[in-house]
């Protein structure tokens, strides 16, 4: 029984024609009153937006988020399903009947650790503990704004469908996403779409990284550190050895795998043997079954610098997610869309502050005038990068994505630069596009059902029949708090 599916599946490069025709002159019309209902209504959306940049509410805290994205569809008469799958921000809002289902995601929490002003130049915001260095406040908006322009879209012909908004929470690290696949929020939906804030814009099938995450805490004694520090048992001396034996891993890993971490509690003060200590880390892999086995490793090293220590330890599963499952079929008719969108133009205010951003890299920096290109389509089997809760969602509903231009040419994600343009207008203009290319896409999905066949036909066939799903964070509950000494050492309850 294939419980996890190998992450390399045959490469479906041959798309039946009928099923990628060109849309007629009646799908065009539609497209463009669903593009003129988004840019409509644009600036408001780009309110919303840069409201839950200023607010950047983190994992499983987005309360304030969560309630502006939420207020949109209730207002146009979504049904809102509102702290799902055990998580107080999450929510699904539905509207529509008969058809197929097409849902779509949205993120809104920010990275910790990270901010800055909306300047071109580093400017962090004194006593603001996180930014939107992912773009996630764009990303949840978005996603609104097309659900709304395919509820419209229904509403006005009478077509039989349903668009399903997905509010998703804690996506950095808390894989707000799993639990709501496990709850089995996704099981009755035809596809999935989903976007993501970028420096390029982009639709290819690409997997990413299967990851699984936790939180080790080792329990000492202290003592005074030059009193009396044979009394003591360090568990920052735990630590150290733990961290120094997973170093030792990386030799004995595959290249492809990744390992990272902090310590996120390590004692007060040097003449204090401290008596608790933390680390955080994450491994990663292309393929689920071996970022587990890293895992269990990683484990052995915390028992045995506990052991050598003479200091206790447990640890917490945060999260484990799966790599992403690509879906060509789906891929490529999101791309099609993203062509018919185009990307994003500058003005010349927008040039300049640009060019002020990649004055600030250090790697050489693509034109700026590449915001506005389209990436070839291509189909990557292979994950490599980062990691998402979207690859969950992958397994078990057939699921596309694409990445719009909402960053300077050339910035990284998590960076400062990212967190800056996503507060102007360069990335309300990314977000907007990527709202029209969801929409689209949908569209295509609802009116198309040979499309819809071919997409469900590859998933099934990348997957396998006899896949099982079983989540990698196995059965805990969300860890609502996994944030919570981030909002405690800004100083708050």
């Amino acid at each position: 029984m294939n419980r996890f599916a190998p992450t390399l599946r045959p490469v479906f490069a041959t798309v039946s024609l009928a099923v990628l025709a060109a849309p007629s002159l009646t799908a065009q019309s539609a497209k463009d009153e669903m593009a003129a209902f988004i840019d409509a209504r644009a600036d408001d959306f780009s309110e919303t937006a840069q409201t839950i940049w200023d607010l950047a509410e983190v994992g499983y805290m987005e309360t304030e988020s969560s309630e502006l994205l939420q207020a949109k569809p209730r207002a146009a008469g979504f049904e809102i399903a509102a702290g799902v799958a055990g998580m107080p921000t999450a929510f699904v809002a539905s509207w529509g009947g008969g058809g197929p289902v097409i849902g779509i995601m949205g993120e809104y929490d920010a990275l910790p650790g990270i901010n800055q002003s909306r300047s071109p130049e580093r400017d962090p915001i004194p006593g603001k503990i996180a930014g939107h260095a992912c773009g996630h406040h764009l990303f949840g908006t978005g996603s609104v704004a097309a659900a709304l322009a395919v509820k419209d879209w229904l509403e006005r012909t009478g077509t039989p469908g349903t668009v399903r908004l997905y509010g998703t929470p804690a996506e950095e690290g808390g894989a707000g996403k799993v639990y709501m696949v496990r709850a089995g929020l996704m099981d009755d939906v035809g596809a999935m779409l989903h976007w993501h804030a970028s420096a390029e814009n982009s639709a290819s099938a690409s997997s990413s990284l299967a990851n699984k995450s936790g939180m080790f805490r080792f329990h000492g004694q202290s003592a005074h550190a030059a009193g009396a520090p044979w009394r003591g048992r360090s568990a920052l001396d735990a630590v150290e050895a733990f961290h120094t034996m997973v170093n030792m891993m990386r030799e004995h890993v595959t290249p492809a795998s990744r390992i990272h971490y902090v310590i996120t509690s390590g004692g007060s003060a040097p003449n204090v043997i401290p008596d608790f200590a933390e680390s955080y880390i994450y491994v990663r892999h292309p393929e689920p079954l071996e970022s587990r086995r890293m895992f269990e490793w990683v484990v052995k090293a915390a028992e045995g610098a506990a052991m050598g220590t003479e200091t206790t330890m447990e640890y917490e599963v945060i999260h484990g997610i799966y790599n992403l499952l690509v879906n060509e079929s789906l891929g490529r008719v999101m791309h099609e869309n993203l062509e018919r969108v185009g990307g994003v133009p500058y003005t010349e205010e927008e040039v300049r502050f640009a060019e002020m951003i990649q004055s600030s890299f250090f790697a050489r920096v693509p034109s700026i005038s590449s915001a506005q290109e389209i990436q070839p389509f291509e189909v990557r089997e292979v994950g490599s990068g980062g990691s998402t809760d979207v690859g969950d969602v992958s397994w078990v509903v057939p699921t596309a994505g694409l990445r719009t231009a909402t960053w300077v040419p050339g910035t990284s994600a998590h960076s400062w630069q990212a967190v800056a343009a996503g507060g102007t207008d360069i990335g309300n203009k990314g977000m907007i596009n990527a709202a029209k290319v969801l929409a689209f896409t949908a569209f295509d999905l609802i009116t198309r059902p040979a499309l819809l066949e071919a997409v469900r036909d590859e998933f099934v066939k990348r997957r396998g029949d006899d896949f099982i799903y079983e989540p990698l964070l196995g059965d805990r509950d969300p860890p609502l708090d996994y944030r919570a000494s981030v909002v405690r050492g800004r100083g708050g309850s």
